[in-house]
């Protein structure tokens, strides 16, 4: 794997890459149970984008031998700036990855002059934003299931 300081390596996404990356999305969803009637309804907001990747908003993080274990995507025209998607292999889930895409949204949306990351997180995954200095600010409507809130999540940058 190499050293602690080179793992996980965080790259820009790669054009041809959207498939791939939408998958792992996917797949890191499921992660938390999820019936495959949850599932058909979220991939449509679970896909990374040939635009994205091509806007640089895209990063992957990948193990020494090339394998994809988690991505990010950042929304800069969002309220402040988002965090528009953050998903990790189920097989990295808790070895850093989640922390180093994290850290790495946070230094693009400061370098393009923002001061707040938004966050509309999965309930499950509320516990490791709140313990990486997010803060819930409200729960909002999902876009997708009337009757489900989601956590609104604030770091300030």
């Amino acid at each position: 794997m190499g050293t602690a300081s080179d793992f996980p390596r965080l790259r820009p996404a790669r054009p041809g890459e959207d498939e791939a990356l939408s998958r792992l999305c996917l797949r890191s969803k499921a992660y938390w149970g999820y019936d495959a009637a949850f599932m058909a309804a979220v991939s449509p907001y679970l896909k990374v984008t040939p635009d994205a990747i091509e806007a640089g908003y895209t990063t992957v993080a990948e193990a020494e031998d090339g394998t994809l274990l988690g991505v990010c995507q950042i929304d800069p025209d969002g309220h402040g700036g988002t965090l528009d998607l953050l998903f990790i292999a189920p097989e990295a889930i808790g070895s850093g990855v989640g922390r180093a895409l994290f850290e790495h949204a946070k230094d693009q949306l400061r370098a393009r002059g923002d001061t707040v990351m938004t966050i509309l997180s999965d309930p499950y995954a509320e516990p490791a934003y709140l313990h990486m200095g997010a803060r819930r600010v409200a729960m909002r409507p999902s876009d997708v299931f009337k009757d489900r809130e989601l956590p609104w999540l604030e770091v300030a940058l």
